[in-house]
């Protein structure tokens, strides 16, 4: 029997599985596909369209389970300062130096961190890797949770943790049936080359009747961008060629950056809300957006996950000397240490895509973002759960 189950294979799932083993605890990880571990080099234009922003909080996270460490320095790039600007004559500017901070994040591909924490499971021991595997049956008693695979196998863990995404398997097989509310809205990204240097600045608009449109720092000069639009824009935005894609980009975000010219196929990702009464049960905890989803505007979720992770395998850990990880007492405290950072989070994202939807607000919002613009240790406050 082991400690810990982990189901799902993404940087949450493996960062969770490599903190674990370092907290001594038996833990398997099972994931649905192979690990993409990608271990070819890659040329100096092929870039995942697919990035994250790491807080410094999750940073340090993923430096203590020794991920951190082996990200290649060239393909990380920090946000130095970010302009956010409404859709009116509102604007508020975040500076890592005012924050005190090295950067107000970094980011990385994808590709990138998820080879850099399967290194990290695959030298931490005490991980037995199943992928790819999949789940097909659980049953619950009351000192375990049993697991049965699709090859016939079945396994056995004092705790499952589902950290197998937005539409979780576990989250459903053990009755916790709430399903993710769609924002209608599709997160379209894509990365660019830029006639001028980005200079470590990311920027934001809030675009009216267009949804929010981010453009983040990628090393030398490139970009990442993510457009939460309706669904409807989002189509159309996925279907222009290359050259019209990277006009109507760069038109949106004012030409902040001189021309661009696109370098990777532009990809929608669905966007939804999900909140749970509760993301423990008997012998489960959830993570990542298995336990909660939010709005890409703040470039949280996947800090959201870590802080799940990291908090988890504290948790576990101090609870090791007990013989059982799964015990109620040990999820419930779990459960109370994410509610707030999770709630701030959800509340902060998702009422900024409500405030600017409506017409009639244009004047309220963009006067707010003035107000806030101008006295510095409100900017501070707001910026602090981002950073940690």
């Amino acid at each position: 029997m082991y400690d810990v189950i982990v189901l799902g294979g993404g940087p949450v799932g493996l960062a969770l599985a490599a903190a674990l083993a370092q907290e001594h605890l038996g833990v398997a990880l099972v994931e649905r596909g192979p690990l993409q571990h990608f271990a070819e080099p890659v040329g100096a234009e092929d870039w995942d369209s697919r990035v994250y922003a790491i807080s410094p909080g999750s940073a340090d996270f993923l430096r203590a389970i020794g991920a951190w460490q082996r990200l290649p320095a060239e393909r990380l790039a920090a946000i130095e300062m970010m302009d956010v600007r409404g859709d009116g004559d509102g604007a508020i500017a975040f500076s890592a130096y005012e924050l005190g901070e090295r950067a107000l994040a970094w980011i990385v591909e994808h590709r990138e961190l998820t080879s850099a924490l399967i290194e990290s499971v695959r030298t931490a021991g005490r991980i037995d890797v199943l992928a790819p595997c999949e789940p097909t049956a659980v049953a619950w008693r009351s000192d375990a949770a049993l697991i049965t695979l699709s090859d016939g196998r079945s396994m056995s863990a004092r705790l499952l943790v589902g950290a197998d995404g937005v539409r979780s398997w576990v989250r459903r097989e053990a009755g916790m049936a709430r399903e993710p509310r769609p924002y209608g809205q599709t997160a379209v990204v894509a990365n660019f080359t830029i006639e001028h240097s980005h200079r470590g600045r990311a920027f934001q608009w809030f675009r009216e009747g267009e949804g929010v449109l981010a453009w983040l720092p990628l090393p030398g000069r490139r970009i990442s961008i993510v457009w939460s639009a309706p669904d409807a824009l989002a189509g159309e935005l996925v279907a222009l060629d290359a050259a019209a894609l990277a006009t109507r980009v760069a038109a949106a975000g004012e030409r902040a950056l001189g021309e661009l010219a696109l370098i990777t196929p532009p990809v929608g990702f669905p966007l939804s809300f999900l909140r749970l009464p509760s993301v423990v049960s008997d012998r489960l905890a959830l993570v990542g957006d298995a336990a909660h989803g939010v709005h890409p505007l703040a470039g949280q979720g996947v800090n959201l996950g870590f802080g799940d992770a990291a908090t988890l395998a504290t948790v576990l850990g101090a609870g090791r000397p007990t013989g059982d990880v799964g015990a109620a007492l040990l999820l419930e405290r779990y459960a109370r240490k994410r509610a707030w950072p999770v709630l701030a989070m959800q509340l902060v994202t998702d009422g900024l895509v409500r405030l600017f939807e409506p017409p009639a607000l244009k004047l309220v919002r963009n006067g707010g973002m003035r107000a806030v613009a101008a006295i510095a240790p409100v900017r501070r406050l707001l910026a602090q759960p981002a950073l940690r």
